[in-house]
């Protein structure tokens, strides 16, 4: 079954019902979410996003910001574009760093960094494309906190991330922030059901 690729409004259910059941929705939705982080390096995650993600993230934002049908449109064309359209993965990238000052003087020496990120496998690298709404690098070459990734796939690229037990590393090659990780096979797997 092909997995959906964009939220409508006829996904949408109504505050009063998505209330009823919110605490068993977050916890499966932390569920499935857990094979769809992936660590680089000590201060970088990789948040692999889908329609289940993003169909949460909708609810949410329309549940605490309480904007009603007003709001929907909105939250509809902010978080549709992080759903795979079937030939690719998307990421959300956050650097992690509780600390304000470590944080602030380690983002500003990280311009570019959305610019540097791959995914390798079998002879394979796909480079990442930022996401286009917004300039993720500042003119004094500050990065963003928060980065949104797309990485496409041709066909024969999909169909060899999808064998099973294929080794999947991803990287940030910023002279800054040079690290890599290797997807478990768990996230590999999550991943694959991304790619029609």
């Amino acid at each position: 079954m092909m997995a959906k690729t964009e939220i409508t409004r006829d996904d949408i259910i109504s505050m009063d019902e998505y209330a009823k059941n919110r605490k068993e929705r977050r916890a499966a939705i932390s569920l499935k979410k857990r094979d769809r982080r992936v660590a680089c390096g000590p201060d970088a995650m990789f948040y692999f996003e889908n329609f289940d993600t993003m169909w949460h993230q909708v609810h949410e934002m329309l549940y605490i910001e309480k904007g009603g049908d007003d709001q929907i449109d909105d939250e509809l064309s902010a978080y549709n574009p992080l759903i795979p359209n079937g030939r690719e993965l998307v990421s959300t990238l956050m650097f992690e760093i509780e600390d304000a000052g470590r944080r602030s003087t380690f983002l500003a020496g990280l311009g570019g960094v959305e610019e540097t990120i791959t995914i390798e496998f079998d002879g394979e690298v796909i480079k990442g494309v930022p996401e286009e709404d917004v300039d993720r690098t500042t003119a004094d070459g500050k990065a963003s906190s928060v980065q949104f990734i797309h990485f496409p796939f041709t066909d024969e690229q999909a169909v060899k991330f999808k064998t099973e037990g294929q080794r999947v590393m991803i990287g940030i090659a910023h002279p800054k922030y040079g690290h890599m990780a290797i997807l478990p096979e768990a996230t590999r797997g999550a991943l694959a059901e991304d790619l029609a």
